[in-house]
Formats: C-alpha cells, sequence, structure tokens
C-alpha cells in the first residue's frame, strides 16, 4: 500500500509540476475574439505629435474567430503590461471572420473600413517588448500574448502575427 501511495504522490507532483511550467500566455481562453496581430513598431522614426506624428501606423488587430457568433466589441478592454488601456466605448459589431485595427493617433472610427482610432497620440506598445490584454465586458480575459523584438519578431519589420 505504502508504494502505490509513494508512486501516486510522485505522479501527482510531477503533473503540477508540469502544469506550472507553462507560460500563461499559452494559455487559450474562451473567446472567439483574438489579437491577430500587432505592428508595435510604426514604421519611421517614432513622433507621437498629433499632427504629422505617425501612432496612427501602430495598430492592434482583433479578429472574430467565430463560425457563427457575431461579436459587438463595446465593453472589452485592451490593456498593455503597464496599465495603458482602451475601452471600446462604441458599438462596432465584428461578423464571423471579421476584424477590426486599433489604431493610435486620432481618426474617423468606421466598421465599414475596419478601424477604431485610440484619440490618443501616445504610443501604446513598447518597441522593445510588451505584454498585450483583452478583456471581455463581464472581465474575464479574451486573450493574452507577449513578444519581445529579439525572440518574436524574426525579421525585425515591427509587425508580429499571434493567430493567423
Amino acid at each position: 500500500m505504502r508504494i502505490r501511495l509513494v508512486a501516486t504522490t510522485a505522479l501527482a507532483a510531477g503533473t503540477l509540476t508540469a502544469l506550472s511550467a507553462v507560460p500563461a500566455q499559452a494559455a487559450e481562453y474562451d473567446s472567439a475574439l483574438k489579437i491577430r496581430g500587432i505592428q508595435y513598431d510604426a514604421p519611421g522614426s517614432d513622433s507621437n505629435r498629433c499632427s504629422g506624428g505617425n501612432t496612427a501606423e501602430e495598430y492592434l488587430t482583433i479578429k472574430n474567430y467565430s463560425r457563427s457568433t457575431t461579436v459587438n466589441l463595446k465593453g472589452y478592454v485592451v490593456k498593455d503590461a503597464a496599465g495603458n488601456k482602451f475601452t471600446f466605448t462604441a458599438s462596432h459589431t465584428l461578423q464571423p471572420g471579421d476584424y477590426v485595427k486599433l489604431r493610435g493617433g486620432n481618426g474617423t472610427d468606421s466598421d465599414t473600413k475596419n478601424v477604431v482610432y485610440r484619440d490618443n497620440c501616445n504610443f501604446m506598445w513598447n518597441n522593445d517588448k510588451d505584454t498585450i490584454y483583452v478583456y471581455k465586458p463581464s472581465g474575464s480575459r479574451a486573450d493574452v500574448h507577449s513578444y519581445t523584438r529579439s525572440g518574436s519578431d524574426a525579421d525585425r519589420n515591427g509587425y508580429i502575427t499571434f493567430h493567423g
């Protein structure tokens, strides 16, 4: 009986060790809405001026990966590791397979052009590394991804794809 208990305890400990070794970013969340990719480093020299700057060239693409569910973005929250956040305050409907680009800077939101502007001329994403969080209106996490320029962006073009 003692041998069986020791083996069971060792097996359980090994399972716990294996589970704790999985990074948080690897978790798949029960959400149709996921981060498709990010242009974390806007092309050219960074300039966060509202007039003539390039913050609108920095964007996050969020896609509805569902085959049948329409998602309204109202109430969804996007954050970074430093706590910068954007809340979708207006209704933006994503049909199955549809996407939206959340851009920096100022502009006119458009469902037909698949774009929402943060109305903030400061860059949100760090050029060296960051973590992106997407939260549902309920507060539960929809998706999360971390990146580093050296480890995630092999061609160093400032764009990373997460869910193809």
